[in-house]
């Protein structure tokens, strides 16, 4: 398993790519491992670059 830190867009979209193949693997599984540590990754990069502002509140 060759996993690195998500540092820039390009790491980012090889990263997408690599879970889009290895979605729907077993949980577990050497497979399911790695998609489980590639998706906290993305999600952490995401959180930092694309983050999703709270909602507005309404009165």
């Amino acid at each position: 398993m060759k996993i690195k830190p998500i540092k820039t867009n390009a790491d980012y979209e090889a990263a997408l790519k690599e879970i889009e193949q290895l979605w729907g693997a077993s949980y577990g599984s050497p497979e399911g491992d790695k998609l489980d540590v590639l998706a906290t990754l993305v999600e952490a990069y995401e959180e930092e670059h694309y983050p999703i502002p709270p909602p507005e509140r309404r009165t």
